[in-house]
Order: C-alpha cells, then sequence, then structure tokens
C-alpha cells in the first residue's frame, strides 16, 4: 500500500526522523489558511502517489496569501500522470545547503533489506544508478542483527557525506531503518534527505510503501488506504478476495494457481502477445470464483481476447466449466475467449462446454496453442 507524501512524513515522524512542520488541505481556503498560520514563505505541493510533480508544476513557493491561494488554485484538481490532485500538503519553507538520498527498500534477491545513501538527492535515483553507479552506497542488513551504527558510518564515509553531519544522517538512518521494519514496510525513500544551512538533517520527502499482508496488525496504517487513488479492477479484484495485477496489454489471463499463471503470461508474451492482467482464481476455484474474475478481467476496455488456462489438481475442471458458463449468461462477454483445461475431470468439464456451445469460446488441448490463438484472435 502506498502512502501519500505527507502520510509517510507523519508515519516517519512517529519514529523520530525530523520532518518540517506541515499540515494537509483539500481546498483552496483551507490551504491558504494553512499557509497563514504556518507563515511565509511556505511549500504547497500536490498529493499524489506517482513522482514527478515538480517537473508537472505540483510544488510551487508562495510568499505571501495571495500566492498561496493562487497555487493552490492551480494545483488542486491538476492531473499529474494520470492521478488527479485533490489534497495538497502546505509545509514551511526549508533552507536547503545540500541534498542527499537515502532509501530502504526490501531487497528479495538478497533475502535482506538493503540500504541506499547517495549525496547526489534531489533528483531521479534511476538515473544517478545509471550515470553513476558509485555515487550509490548500498548495504544489505543482516534482519537478526539490524541497523547498527558501524552500518551508518560505513555509508556515510562511502557515500561521500559531509564529515560535520556524519552523525546526524546516521541517526536519521537509524530512525528510517526502525521505521521500515516497526511498521511492515516495504520501502521507505527520502529524496531528498536535506541538510539545512543550520546544519540540521531531515526528511524533505517521504514515499512509503507498506506491506499489505501486515496491515491486520497496524490498524492505524490500514486506515490510511486511499481507495480513490487505487485502479479499479484492482480494487474490484481485492473485494472479491481474487488476486489481480493490471497490466498495460489486450489479453486477458486466468489461471489457477501463482505460477501457472505466470508460466501463461510468458507463453502468450512468446507467441507474441501483451497480457492485460495477472488474475489467479485460486488453487480451489469454485464456479462463484470464475464468474467473479470473468467480471473483474472484462471490466477493464483494453482487453480484447482471453485466455482461460486452467489445471485441475484441487481444483476441478467440470466446477470451471461450469463457472464459465454462468458468467456468459451473467456477464455476457463481447470478446473471444481460449479455454484450456487439463487435470481432474477435464472430460466432464470439456463436455459440458460443448454442450453449452458458448458463442466465441475455442478450445485448446495445450498452453502454445491456446497462447497462440488468442494473440490471433486479439488481432483479428
Amino acid at each position: 500500500m502506498d502512502l501519500l507524501e505527507y502520510q509517510g512524513k507523519q508515519l516517519l515522524s512517529r519514529h523520530g526522523v525530523p520532518v518540517p512542520e506541515g499540515a494537509p488541505a483539500d481546498s483552496v481556503d483551507d490551504a491558504v489558511q494553512r499557509a497563514r498560520d504556518l507563515g511565509f514563505p511556505c511549500v504547497i505541493k500536490a498529493q499524489v502517489q506517482v513522482g514527478g510533480r515538480g517537473k508537472a508544476g505540483g510544488i510551487k513557493v508562495a510568499h505571501d496569501p495571495e500566492e498561496a491561494r493562487e497555487h493552490a488554485q492551480a494545483i488542486l484538481g491538476m492531473d499529474i500522470r494520470g492521478h488527479t490532485v485533490h489534497q495538497v500538503w502546505v509545509e514551511r519553507a526549508s533552507d536547503i545547503a545540500a541534498e542527499y538520498y537515502a532509501s530502504i527498500v526490501f531487497d528479495r534477491s538478497g533475502k535482506a533489506p538493503l540500504v541506499l545513501l547517495s549525496t547526489r538527492g534531489g533528483m531521479d535515483i534511476e538515473e544517478v544508478a545509471a550515470d553513476d553507479p558509485a555515487a550509490i552506497a548500498r548495504l544489505h542488513v543482516d534482519p537478526l542483527l539490524g541497523f547498527q551504527d558501524f552500518h551508518a558510518r560505513r555509508l556515510a564515509f562511502a557515500a561521500g557525506v559531509d564529515a560535520d553531519v556524519v552523525r546526524p544522517v546516521g541517526q536519521l538512518l537509524s530512525r528510517l531503518y526502525e521505521a521500515f521494519v516497526g511498521e511492515e514496510a516495504m520501502l521507505v525513500e527520502v529524496n531528498p534527505l536535506i541538510v539545512t544551512s543550520e546544519r540540521d538533517v531531515m526528511a524533505l520527502d517521504a514515499k512509503v510503501t507498506l506491506d499489505g499482508n501486515g496491515l491486520f496488525r497496524h490498524p492505524e496504517n490500514a486506515e490510511l488506504r486511499d481507495p480513490s487513488a487505487e485502479d479499479p479492477q484492482e480494487q474490484m479484484a481485492k473485494e472479491r478476495g481474487l488476486t489481480y495485477v493490471k497490466l498495460d496489454g489486450d489479453i486477458g489471463v486466468l489461471g489457477n494457481g501463482a505460477g501457472l499463471v505466470m508460466s501463461t503470461l510468458d507463453v502468450v508474451a512468446q507467441a507474441g502477445g501483451h497480457p492485460a492482467n495477472f488474475l489467479d482464481a485460486g488453487g480451489g476455484a469454485k464456479a462463484e470464483e470464475i464468474v467473479n474474475a470473468v467480471e473483474v478481467m472484462l471490466s477493464n476496455p483494453k482487453v480484447k481476447a482471453v485466455l482461460f488456462n486452467i489445471f485441475g489438481g484441487i481444483t476441478r475442471g467440470d466446477e470451471v466449466a461450469r463457472g464459465l458458463i454462468e458468467a456468459f449468461a451473467q456477464v455476457k462477454p463481447q470478446v473471444p475467449f481460449v479455454v484450456r483445461i487439463n487435470g481432474t475431470n477435464e472430460e466432464e468439464g470439456l463436455r459440458l462446454l460443448a454442450e453449452a456451445d458458448l458463442p466465441n469460446v475455442t478450445v485448446e488441448k495445450t498452453m502454445d496453442a491456446a497462447a497462440a490463438r488468442v494473440v490471433e484472435l486479439a488481432a483479428a
């Protein structure tokens, strides 16, 4: 679950990470009042779960109430890379002497948290990594040992942090790690981490991604979820207990079991197609789950064809066939389906599909043949 900047800052501040004083506002009048309360100059910052706000004009400095009103009117309602701005964060302006970058991410390949630190903050870290990889200091942290003072010093010296702020930067990294572990985060990123002219260190921005699987242990964080910012198909799938990830293609993919769905995505790509989604109906999918899955898939207007790939283990082919037949009765799909059923009760399932004689449904025996056929139909 991704948090807005101000939500991330509030979360980090609970763990002692210093952040500038600020307040959220969801109307122009509220933004002006927050600016008056904080004093001038202040910064009006769009709150959306996407980067590039500054380049899009979503971050403005106001020196008086008139400027605050002008900036708030321009930013609220603005579209930034497909995200509409519904809130702004009004923040006391900071005196910036240096901009650093700091983040902690769970590195699945390394099976440990990875801490990154660079003195080249305020810009896309991907560009820094491409242009000058040595500018980013990296350190994996043993989860059993935790983040220690010597870790902070090693990172600071490797990154080339100014000597007089090595200690406060290390303290901030320690608190970031405390927040990362304590809140069950997958990513905590501060860009920029600033050094002021007074040589204070604070988080000027915050990007936080929480592990949704751990939210039941953090009800206060679960309340931060913003359904309006989520993809409508992914939100619908979540409400129906389905595992769904929206992709950029036009071929809907449904399978039972994450491994089978991943394999199906690969086979479709090898056949020259572009999957529109990852959808796992579950290892023991029943007719009702199949109906729900079809509804979610077809709610995406980009889908031109669907590959329905079922391997029956604990899932029964006849139950899946009944679900598909019911889905056609309820949803009445207007796009072609390619169906491959193999395993438990496959003969019964295929017999039911043949008797139902569903429109625009093609049955194939292998994954390769099914993928080739669905790609052909999507291109037609």
